[in-house]
C-alpha cells in the first residue's frame, strides 16, 4: 500500500470497490482490509461509509466550483468566462473519473442530509453557469432566442455524459475534448459578430 494518508487510502480503495461491485455490496470491513488500515481509522475519518460517499462526490465539486470562480475573476468578457467553465469542466472527468462514476451510479443512496448538502453546491454551480448566460444575452455575446436554462442544461448533459465513454488512453486526449466540446458550445450559442472576433479567436479550433 503506498504512503498516502489514511483518509487518501481509503478513498481510493472505496472507488475501486463502489464502482466494481456497488455501494450496497461493499462493506467497511471490505475498505479497512483493503486500504490496509483498521476500523478505527476508518472511523477517525469518517463518520460512516454514507459520509465517505459524499466525501466522493465533494471532492469533484468542489474542484468545477473553484474552476469556475476562477474563470469568472479572470477574464472580463462572458464568452471567454464560458470557455474556461467549460474547459475546465471536461477536465474535471479526467481527474475525477472514478468519483463521477461512483457518485452517478449510487448517489441515491445517499441519506437526506448529505444529498441536501450536494444539492446546494450543485446549485451553486448551476446558478454560476446561469449567470455567465445571462451576462452573455445581456451583452450582447450570445444568441438572444436561446432560452438560459435551456443552454446551462445543455452544457451540463454533455460534460456530464464524458464519463461512460472517457477513457485516458484512448484516441483523443482530455485537452483535445475539453476544445471540441468547447468549440461545439460556443459555436451554438455566441453571435456571429462575436465568433468573427478575433479578440476570441484562439477559443476555436480552426485557429488551434
Amino acid at each position: 500500500m503506498s504512503d498516502k494518508p489514511t483518509r487518501d487510502r481509503i478513498i481510493d480503495v472505496a472507488l475501486k470497490l463502489f464502482e466494481k461491485n456497488g455501494y450496497h455490496n461493499v462493506s467497511v470491513d471490505q475498505i479497512v482490509k483493503e486500504s490496509e488500515t483498521s476500523k478505527g481509522g476508518f472511523y477517525h475519518n469518517f463518520k460512516s461509509k454514507d459520509e465517505l460517499l459524499y466525501t466522493i462526490h465533494d471532492q469533484f465539486i468542489n474542484y468545477v466550483l473553484e474552476k469556475a470562480q476562477e474563470a469568472y475573476d479572470r477574464w472580463e468578457t462572458p464568452a471567454e468566462r464560458l470557455y474556461a467553465i467549460i474547459k475546465s469542466f471536461v477536465k474535471m472527468i479526467d481527474l475525477y473519473k472514478s468519483h463521477v462514476t461512483v457518485f452517478y451510479q449510487e448517489s441515491l443512496y445517499l441519506s437526506p442530509q448529505y444529498f441536501k448538502a450536494i444539492e446546494v453546491k450543485r446549485d451553486r454551480y448551476k446558478d454560476m453557469m446561469f449567470k455567465v448566460i445571462e451576462d452573455g444575452k445581456k451583452e450582447g455575446q450570445f444568441r438572444p432566442e436561446l432560452p438560459v436554462p435551456m443552454v446551462a442544461m445543455a452544457v451540463f448533459g454533455m460534460v456530464n455524459w464524458i464519463y461512460k465513454w472517457y477513457q485516458r488512453d484512448g484516441y483523443y486526449t482530455i485537452e483535445q475534448i475539453a476544445d471540441s466540446y468547447a468549440d461545439i458550445i460556443l459555436n451554438s450559442i455566441l453571435t456571429e459578430e462575436v465568433k468573427d472576433n478575433p479578440k476570441f479567436a484562439h477559443m476555436f479550433l480552426r485557429n488551434k
